[in-house]
Order: C-alpha cells, then sequence, then structure tokens
C-alpha cells in the first residue's frame, strides 16, 4: 500500500506539472492549437482519479467507471451513424450487450468475456434488424454497430479486467498503459504541430504526421523503461518492448478511429470538428493498445 501510494503520489506530482506547463504554454502561445493537449490531460485526471479510488478501496469502482466510459464512447460512435427507424432495436441490444461484457469480467469468466462481442453478439446481432425490417440497409447497419461494439465496448473492456485477472498488479499495470498511451498520443500531437510535415492521411487528421509518430515511438519506449518498475512487475526486456507496443498500437487506434470518423461524416465537418473533443477521441488508442497489451502480458507471464 505504502508503495502505491508513493506511486500516486508522484503521477499526481507530475501530472500537476504538465497541466500547469499546458496552461502557461497555451497563453503564451496563442497562435498554436492545444485543446488536443487540453482534452487529454482532463482524461489522464479522470484515469488516475479512477485507479486511485479502485486501488485504495475496491475494483469494482474501475469496472463501473469503465462501463460507462465505453457507454458514452459508444453512443457518440451511434451519433455519427446514418440511421433509420429500423435500426434503432439494433442500438438498444447493443446498449444491452455493454453490462453483460462487464458482468463476464466481474464474475472473472474469462472464455465468455473473450468470445461474447466478437462471437455470440456477432451471431445473434442481426435478429433484431432482420424480423420485419425488410433488406435495405442490412449490412452497413449490422456491420457499422459490430465495428462499434468491437472497439468501444470489447476493446476498452480490457481495461477493467486487469485488476481481476491479478488483483495485485492489476492497477499499477492499467496505470502503466494508461499513462504511456495518453503519453504517446500527447507527444505526437505536439511533435506534428512544431515539426510535422509530412501527414500521414491528410484528409482524415491533419495531426498525424510520421514526424510525430517517430517522436512519440522514441519518447514512449523510453519512458516505459524509465517507469516499468514502479508499476509493474515486468522485465527489463518487456519494460522496453512494452512501449514499442503500445506507441505502435496506439498510432494505428488513433488512424483508425480518425479514418473512420471522416468515413462517417463526409460532407458533415461541423459535426467532425466537434467530434475531435469528444469521448471518442479521448479513447480512440485506448480502444487498440489495451486488448493488444492484456493479451501480450497473459501469455507471457504466469501472474495473468
Amino acid at each position: 500500500m505504502n508503495s502505491s501510494l508513493f506511486t500516486f503520489l508522484l503521477i499526481f506530482t507530475a501530472l500537476s506539472a504538465i497541466h500547469l506547463i499546458y496552461i502557461l504554454v497555451s497563453r503564451l502561445q496563442k497562435d498554436k492549437d492545444y485543446t488536443g493537449i487540453g482534452f487529454r490531460i482532463k482524461t489522464w485526471w479522470g484515469m488516475v482519479f479512477i485507479f486511485c479510488l479502485a486501488t485504495l478501496f475496491n475494483p469494482v469502482v474501475s469496472l463501473l467507471s469503465l462501463m460507462v466510459l465505453a457507454f458514452f464512447a459508444l453512443k457518440e460512435y451511434f451519433s455519427m451513424i446514418r440511421t433509420r427507424k429500423a435500426d434503432r432495436r439494433l442500438f438498444l441490444w447493443a446498449y444491452l450487450s455493454i453490462p453483460l461484457q462487464f458482468y463476464w469480467i466481474y464474475i472473472e469468466w474469462y472464455g465468455m468475456f473473450i468470445v461474447f462481442i466478437p462471437v455470440y453478439v456477432f451471431l445473434l446481432l442481426p435478429l433484431p434488424r432482420l424480423i420485419n425490417k425488410g433488406t435495405l440497409g442490412f449490412l452497413r447497419s449490422v456491420s457499422a454497430t459490430q465495428w462499434g461494439l468491437m472497439l468501444m465496448v470489447f476493446g476498452l473492456s480490457h481495461l477493467a479486467y486487469f485488476q481481476f485477472a491479478t488483483p495485485e498488479y492489476g492497477a499499477g499495470l492499467v496505470l502503466f498503459l494508461v499513462v504511456l498511451t495518453q503519453l504517446n498520443d500527447a507527444v505526437h500531437y505536439l511533435a506534428s504541430i512544431y515539426f510535422g510535415k509530412r501527414k500521414v492521411v491528410p484528409t482524415a487528421n491533419p495531426n498525424l504526421t510520421w514526424e510525430g509518430f517517430a517522436c512519440a515511438f522514441v519518447v514512449t519506449t523510453g519512458v516505459s523503461y524509465l517507469i516499468y518498475p514502479y508499476l509493474t512487475p515486468l522485465t527489463p526486456i518487456f519494460g522496453l518492448f512494452s512501449g514499442v507496443l503500445i506507441s505502435l498500437a496506439g498510432f494505428f487506434g488513433s488512424l483508425t478511429v480518425s479514418v473512420l470518423k471522416r468515413d462517417l461524416l463526409i460532407g458533415d465537418d461541423d459535426k467532425f470538428a466537434a467530434l475531435q473533443k469528444s469521448y471518442l477521441s479521448r479513447v480512440d488508442s485506448l480502444a487498440y493498445t489495451s486488448p493488444v497489451f492484456f493479451h501480450v502480458i497473459r501469455y507471457f507471464f504466469d501472474f495473468m
């Protein structure tokens, strides 16, 4: 407990310093857009607060908090889809799968947790769309809904499973993952502002550049090697490898969700700009890094 308190105190101090620097820089350099960093910092505070409560009191706190986060992320995703009246029942079934997915985590039924959305929901989801709803738009509705469930519910639910899979190390591993994922996003964003010239997907997200990716990769890998002894039971090799893994997965997560949002919102630039500040934009990387990191750690280490 003393080690955990020291770690949280250290993270709190570092986050406070980063927040102060953000406030000062954003006021001094008004010609640059730092809003993306501001929303990331708010996400950091929220995550740290949730896992402080979970570590000091009960992991169910983080389970419920992440369930709510998954609900709002999925809700915002659905708000981007051009829907018909026939899709409402489909979305209702999708929302009902959220508490079930997190219930499997609560009872620690890993087998059902890992196949529920990819297999059973995938097979049963078309039913409410098939019955008396016609064939028009069937594939788009069902596939778009399943995509949302996989990213916003299945991907993010892995964050909640850490503390049930390994009560001793779960909170530290989640903090490690969240800190590195958000750091990777923040460094990529800043490096793209100052040094970015070659955009990865100019039509989807101008803040994703190859220069930003390179800077974020180096910084995330380096910080991973520095902080892994304080937050995880990983070996030095895996402490370094985790930074590489999280940086790559986070990059592909941001890239995928950026392209997905642009594809769904073609011709609706006002709505696209508004969604840059949404839950969806804050957890896009975590939807990729969480399952990737979880399964790699589970495969190579017995404590999971």
